[in-house]
């Protein structure tokens, strides 16, 4: 391309800084058989061009959000504490809950957004209002992010002041990595409300006020509640564990004998076998550099489970 005139910059350089969108995945985008979402037959199938493990920094994650998928809850997060921002690491040993910075190309936002219950053309305005901006999505949502003292429900409400739309599903908030650069997160609009008190939040129309373990959420009162769904979706999340990725604090409470585990190994086992293929795929990424990346160590919080499910 041609440099303009005036010897600036090339035009398409100035408005495209978003040639590429960084996301922190932390429930169902731990796994390959999530991210292809093999289990509801590749519908919100996403596949990335590239994956970093990162520990995730000040949150805590468990299960609140309502899906749009099935009537069974999604993975959330919250940060532990409320005056500071989550954030995440990509140093290798650091500590925080495990998650993976996914890299999409931009013709992707249509499909995370639709994965997320975010309206596609309103994210798409939102990248080009940073595109304008010649910033990073994830560095224009932050600058907003700071201006409200990173308070989850004021930053909703600028969100919404700005792109004149909330949802009542996700909302996507910046995280900033250890390595400079700031992806974005995906958090539930909150029990406190969506940015418009005329948006109900999913979690305040199932008055889903704390994070839920596994066992809580099978005594849900969630209308015509899937507990296969549920089942199924965990899995999802815990089969990061086979790539080293830490989910510890989603098996903690693990108990053996409850009939929600056997139930959850009964799933595991068929889908883990091919776990690895699927992440590759999902991923872009190669065996070398899933060697240098991936613990070649299952998570050890996932051991009594995986005995449970027969997979060696």
């Amino acid at each position: 391309v041609d440099e303009a005139q005036d010897g600036s910059a090339p035009c398409s350089e100035l408005i495209l800084p978003n040639r590429e969108i960084f996301v922190v995945g932390y429930g169902s985008l731990l796994s390959g058989y999530g991210l292809l979402a093999e289990r509801r037959g590749g519908a919100s199938r996403l596949v990335a061009r590239d994956v970093h493990p990162v520990g995730i920094h000040n949150a805590r994650r468990g299960l609140a959000k309502p899906s749009s998928h099935g009537s069974y809850l999604a993975m959330d997060v919250e940060p532990v504490d409320r005056r500071i921002p989550i954030s995440a690491s990509i140093a290798a040993g650091d500590a925080g809950i495990g998650g993976l910075l996914l890299t999409f190309d931009r013709e992707s936002a249509p499909l995370i957004a639709r994965r997320e219950e975010y309206d596609p053309d309103a994210f798409e305005r939102l990248i080009g209002l940073a595109d304008r901006a010649g910033l990073p999505l994830g560095l224009f949502l932050m600058e907003i992010a700071n201006d409200t003292n990173f308070d989850l429900l004021a930053y909703r409400v600028a969100l919404r002041t700005m792109l004149d739309y909330t949802s009542p599903g996700y909302i996507f908030h910046p995280i900033e990595i250890d390595d400079g650069r700031v992806a974005i997160i995906a958090i539930g609009s909150g029990f406190d409300g969506s940015g418009d008190p005329k948006i109900v939040s999913r979690r305040q129309q199932y008055k889903m006020h704390r994070l839920l373990s596994l066992d809580e959420s099978m005594r849900t009162e969630i209308p015509g509640f899937d507990r296969a769904g549920q089942i199924g979706y965990y899995a999802e999340c815990v089969l990061g564990g086979l790539h080293g990725v830490d989910v510890g604090d989603l098996t903690s409470q693990f108990d053996v004998e409850a009939e929600w585990a056997r139930e959850l190994a009964a799933h595991l086992g068929p889908i883990a076998a091919g776990e690895r293929e699927r992440f590759l795929a999902a991923t872009s990424i190669d065996a070398a550099r899933y060697g240098e990346r991936f613990s070649s160590r299952r998570a050890a919080s996932l051991a009594a489970l995986l005995k449970l499910a027969d997979v060696v």
